[in-house]
């Protein structure tokens, strides 16, 4: 008798992203995720009890991405405010197939209202920060944040045309926002083709 094979739950998340990616999340099926991973149906529900998990997995996959960057610009003994800037840098800086990824990964949330409470969760925790602010700069920072959401949704779930000249140019906009040694530091730190949302 042969040794049952061994699942790799991450290359499994990366076929499920690129399935959504490929898709959309209509697309993504146990079935569309077992021929993009090469392996059986099967063998996806045996790491993956239900297509919800499966979207839960792939939330907490970002996630643990996403405060990896956060963490990264924002840098050690961060403050709320540079956690929001953190936020606001991250989503303007990552490649464009990072955040269509990420926004097709929650169009597949909406799908599945029992996941809706990690982006609750998700959510929450952000405005934890916002509310930590106060005086001026809470306004800026607040708005900020808010503009960084918009412009993140109306370009990803395609309701605006937006080139990426044009996306850079309003979250130079945003940025106006931030007090002046954050649009400092921006400036001189150059493009990144980082990881935000996905």
């Amino acid at each position: 008798m042969g040794r049952r094979k061994t699942i790799d739950r991450d290359k499994v998340l990366e076929a499920a992203e690129a399935v959504i990616a490929e898709t959309g999340a209509a697309g993504l099926t146990f079935e569309s995720v077992a021929a993009a991973a090469g392996v059986t149906k099967g063998g996806i529900q045996s790491c993956f009890a239900s297509k919800e998990a499966l979207i839960e997995a792939l939330l907490r996959r970002w996630g643990a991405l996403y405060d990896a960057d956060v963490a990264r610009l924002s840098g050690p003994g961060s403050t709320a405010r540079d956690r929001v800037r953190a936020h606001v840098r991250s989503t303007a800086e990552a490649d464009d197939a990072a955040n269509a990824r990420a926004a097709a990964l929650l169009a597949a949330l909406l799908q599945s209202p029992d996941n809706l409470a990690w982006a609750r969760d998700w959510y929450a925790e952000r405005f934890g920060d916002l509310k930590a602010l106060d005086g001026p700069e809470a306004v800026r920072a607040r708005l900020a944040f808010l503009a960084t959401e918009g412009l993140f949704f109306l370009r990803h779930f395609g309701l605006v045309s937006m080139t990426r000249r044009e996306w850079e140019r309003h979250f130079d906009d945003i940025a106006g926002l931030l007090p002046e040694r954050e649009r400092k530091a921006r400036a001189g730190g150059g493009p990144r083709a980082g990881k935000s949302r996905a």
